[in-house]
């Protein structure tokens, strides 16, 4: 098997952010025009790939590419001995994208491909090698074949590259497998023949075999074989490929080589051939001497390391500068602070505007909806779809499953695959029930609805076949009379198929658990953004984060449409994105990107207040006459009386 394939757990526990409880002062910046910049939420980066190897000088090192808000900005190479540590910027433009497979070859080079680059590190010779642009747009699987050529396949459609080390050749071979949704190729292999075959997912599974002479691709799975899943293959030392087709069928394995596929039953006697290779999370820990690289933790700069041979440890300390982690769902909670999470790495980040202090500590999961409500505040998580329940007026507890001590407290679990990517958590007037909605699993269409209920901690998921067929939820405001009024979007799951022309309002009963109404209400709407009760019958609405909406939930119709986008531009964004803001006064303001708008809840107008120095990102809050929301990794404010 490759050995990079970690699980999420063993990631964690080497790469965890070791738990600040002392706060540390901000030193907010005064950007003038009446906004702040109150500094960055978790001032550290996240590992793509880390390998234990060996430098030119026999010396062992730790290889990290490092990822920020920017992207995967850097490799950071670091003296396993001393610490000393040197960070080499990627020769290439890579703002935006970052590393999903890495792969340090049989000769000591360390590959990665993204942002349409390939690139190779010499570790001996202390810098980057060789990097060429590719077709779009970063490798989901490499691997290395038994010439020594490496191999890597990209999203979103199963393009795959090749380079030779020992002669410099380079070939692109493009977008070799053209599906109508983005391709996740999560594992690569060659036979000994040297023809490579690749494991598609996950909207519906496929192998794709490739003859590497002449280009030519052979998809082995018929269409109608093809299941809502991800193909795996594997290399055997026997010089022959295996792979999983994904379904549950006796015989659901291939044998493959020189292009041709056999059906089988799962091989028993087949020992695999292993590589230092995987996805995003790779740590790969065995120095070529037979020490262990346990620890590389970006956030204390510190690295572990274990000698088998006398089981002593030695920790040095290392540095390197990082942009930050990118802001997720940020909101005021119950005690007057601003908190929310980050990601990469996934952190609970907590501001308290009197003092100019900031709090950081690991969180479960990522923070992708918040929301406060009574004295909690709660969190919707990417990727579990699961709730958590934060009390501020208790002392922090790491999150534990089954420990009813943690604060947050883990209060639902799991909604996934109905809803990976929460977009929306409504905490109900009745004061009891917590109502969330997203996006479905990787390579599904059609998210769901989770009901808990906080006095019985019970739940109830619905999915989108007892809602609308492929339809998620977006926005959404409770309505008299125990109602619900929700905006779908027709957006799939992370590489999944569209399979909805048009997102649609309706009205959702939460005493029957049915839709009692629905209706596009106007066309060519995607997904409706945000949503917030105004007067009367009244609801605010955005769609397509340009298209100003009114709609009458007694008429059941638009009663004022009005798109923003050469006015005001576009809604600022995230996977919850708190458009719309009040105070408790009652005042009604929106966060577009490019600026801070009030809304006259009877004229419906709509008056930009001040543009923002910063593109505005995930929103957004108030808080004492200030408006807080995020952009990159940095927090800021907008004082409105300023």
């Amino acid at each position: 098997m490759q050995e990079g394939l970690l699980t999420v757990l063993a990631i964690s526990s080497v790469m965890l952010l070791a738990l600040t409880t002392t706060p540390t002062p901000a030193a907010s910046v005064d950007l003038g025009n009446g906004f702040m910049d109150h500094g960055v939420a978790t001032p550290n980066s996240n590992h793509r790939g880390t390998v234990a190897t060996v430098d030119g000088d026999g010396r062992n090192v730790a290889l990290v590419w490092l990822f920020d808000h920017t992207g995967g900005y850097a490799l950071l190479v670091i003296d396993a001995e001393t610490g000393e540590s040197r960070q080499l910027p990627m020769p290439f433009p890579s703002r935006g994208d970052c590393p999903y497979s890495s792969i340090l070859s049989s000769n000591n080079r360390y590959y990665t491909h993204f942002a349409s680059h390939f690139v190779e590190y010499d570790p001996v010779a202390g810098e980057f090698t060789f990097f060429h642009e590719t077709a779009p747009q970063m490798a989901m699987s490499m691997t290395e074949d038994d010439n020594g050529v490496i191999w890597s396949a990209t999203y979103p459609q199963s393009g795959v590259v090749s380079y030779n080390p020992a002669t410099g050749e380079f070939r692109d071979y493009g977008q070799l497998y053209q599906q109508n949704w983005a391709q996740y190729p999560r594992s690569v292999v060659a036979d000994d023949r040297g023809w490579i075959y690749l494991g598609v997912g996950s909207t519906a599974s496929q192998i794709v075999a490739l003859d590497p002479e002449t280009g030519e691709v052979t998809p082995i799975l018929p269409e109608d074989e093809r299941v809502q899943a991800s193909a795996t293959v594997y290399r055997g030392e026997n010089g022959k490929v295996y792979a999983s087709d994904g379904s549950t069928r006796d015989d659901a394995w291939f044998e493959l080589y020189e292009g041709k596929a056999t059906r089988m039953a799962k091989p028993e006697d087949v020992t695999w051939k292993s590589y230092i290779t995987g996805h995003q999370g790779l740590f790969h820990r065995n120095f070529p001497d037979g020490k262990i690289l346990r620890v590389c933790n970006l956030a204390e700069r510190q690295l572990v390391v274990e000698d088998p041979e006398t089981n002593e440890t030695t920790e040095v300390a290392f540095d390197y500068t990082s942009e930050g982690a990118h802001l997720m769902g940020m909101a005021t909670a119950p005690n007057g602070t601003i908190a929310g999470g980050t990601a990469f790495p996934m952190c609970f980040f907590n501001y308290i505007p009197e003092t100019d202090e900031w709090t950081n500590h690991p969180c479960m999961g990522q923070w992708n909806a918040v929301t406060p409500g009574n004295d909690r505040f709660y969190v919707g998580m990417y990727t579990s779809g699961g709730i958590l329940e934060w009390d501020p007026a208790k002392e922090w507890v790491p999150t534990k499953a089954d420990d009813p001590e943690s604060n947050p407290l883990l209060i639902h679990p799991l909604s996934s695959p109905t809803i990976i990517r929460p977009t929306s958590l409504l905490v109900h007037p009745d004061g009891k029930t917590l109502v969330l909605g997203g996006t479905p699993a990787y390579g599904h269409t059609g998210g769901g609805m989770l009901i808990f209920d906080l006095e019985t901690q019970t739940s109830t998921l619905l999915t989108h076949e007892d809602l609308l067929l492929y339809h998620s939820i977006h926005s959404m405001v409770p309505l008299d009379g125990g109602k619900l009024l929700v905006g779908s979007t027709v957006s799939a799951g992370t590489g999944g198929e569209r399979k909805a022309d048009q997102a649609e309002l309706y009205i959702f009963d939460m005493a029957t658990k049915q839709i009692e109404w629905h209706d596009p209400v106007i066309p060519n709407v995607s997904g409706f953004n945000a949503m917030l009760n105004g007067p009367d019958d009244l609801v605010f609405i955005f769609a397509n984060n340009r298209e100003f909406l009114v709609f009458d939930t007694a008429r059941r119709e638009i009663v004022h449409q009005e798109n923003t986008e050469d006015t005001f531009g576009v809604t600022n964004s995230q996977q919850g994105p708190r458009v719309f803001v009040t105070s408790p006064e009652g005042d009604i303001y929106i966060l577009f990107r490019k600026g801070i708008a009030s809304l006259n809840p009877e004229t419906f107008e709509i008056t930009m207040l001040a543009e923002s120095p910063v593109s505005i990102g995930p929103g957004g809050d108030y808080l004492n006459g200030r408006i807080y929301f995020g952009s990159g990794s940095h927090l800021y404010s907008y004082g409105l009386e300023e």
